[in-house]
């Protein structure tokens, strides 16, 4: 069992607070990220499961334990960090074994436990080499492997991608949903990096300001965000947020927020949200009117990012690829999906 629960944490440093009352259930088994922008709480707050950080109030509770005052070794966690931190002194087995040794588990034992995690992550044959002679990828691998070998009812993951170039991270972002479904054990990720969060976890906390502002599966944070933030953070492109015309607001403005209200509008909104897919561009002439002024072709799509008179922000839209001759200067209009608008109101929240 690897339930998970934070009641009311806080954490401070002196008179810094920088976890503020988190109150958060991880259930037993399954894959939770913890997401946000730098100096969120994420870390921190992964840190204080694990037992490296203290708790300055609330409760930590593992399985139904209180954890507040257990020693790391004893609450049944282990923890993969963005550096490797292997002995390079070590093999491979001998650094996946280690914590075993300390331990005081015999070596044929070792040797077994060692085998199975290589040939759950399929490193068997680098078990005789050293650190030097590995990829990244492989030492991220050796890292995992050291962590598996404690059989720990709990694995924390912080940021454990980052240092690997891009295509190698979404191949370890593969092989980690693997490793999940087949230990079936808890996991708690951290990662500032939403694309990560969206196609990990069974459920996404999104900090900001040592708070968790959302707590959800990755669509229900991508279609009904609870506020600006959490709309703003999730999803890439970011989601365009017009505001409310004031009076004497340009035609196009004014014309915009007409078709983006058209599914109801309240005097209670201030900005309708809406994401780059359900903004169609048609010819000019047709449509609010409105002006090219960056085109990123990425092949499959292209991302328009587009000047509406009034409007404070660009605004992007997903187009099917082949539409090249979008160039920056290429006047257009703009079709919004009014069914898909998100209303938010003077405390930025989502309108319902």
């Amino acid at each position: 069992m690897g339930a998970v629960t934070l009641k009311g944490l806080r954490k401070s440093y002196g008179a810094v607070e920088v976890i503020r009352g988190v109150d958060l259930e991880v259930r037993d088994g399954e894959f939770m990220v913890f997401v946000g922008p730098s100096g969120c709480g994420k870390s921190t707050t992964l840190r204080m499961i694990a037992g490296l950080e203290s708790i300055t109030a609330g409760e930590l509770l593992i399985d139904g334990v209180r954890a507040n005052d257990q020693r790391p070794a004893d609450r049944g966690t282990a923890m993969v960090f963005q550096s490797y931190a292997l002995y390079p002194h070590m093999t491979v087995a001998e650094n996946m074994g280690f914590a075993l040794k300390m331990a005081g588990v015999g070596k044929a034992e070792r040797a077994q436990q060692v085998g199975r995690a290589a040939e759950i992550l399929r490193i068997t044959e680098l078990l005789d080499r050293y650190p030097k002679q590995l990829s990244g990828g492989q030492r991220q691998r050796v890292a995992i492997g050291r962590a598996i070998v404690r059989k720990p009812k709990v694995f924390l993951f912080d940021e454990p991608l980052s240092n690997l170039d891009a295509a190698l991270r979404v191949n370890m972002r593969v092989e980690l949903g693997k490793l999940h479904r087949e230990l079936g054990t808890t996991m708690i990720y951290v990662t500032h990096d939403q694309v990560e969060a969206m196609t990990m976890g069974d459920r996404i906390a999104v900090f900001h300001g040592g708070l968790v502002e959302q707590l959800g599966p990755p669509l229900t944070l991508y279609q009904r965000p609870a506020n600006q933030f959490v709309a703003g953070f999730i999803g890439a492109p970011r989601i365009n947020l017009v505001e409310r015309p004031a009076a004497g607001a340009p035609g196009p403005h004014r014309a915009l927020w007409q078709r983006l209200a058209e599914a109801g509008d309240t005097a209670a909104t201030r900005r309708i949200g809406l994401r780059a897919e359900h903004l169609r561009v048609v010819a000019a002439g047709q449509g609010v009117p409105a002006l090219v002024e960056l085109a990123e072709h990425l092949g499959d799509i292209s991302i328009l990012h587009l000047r509406v008179d009034g409007v404070a922000e660009l605004l992007a839209a997903k187009v099917p690829a082949g539409h090249t001759h979008l160039a920056p200067g290429v006047p257009v209009g703009l079709e919004p999906d009014a069914a898909w608008a998100l209303p938010f109101g003077p405390d930025e929240r989502l309108l319902t």
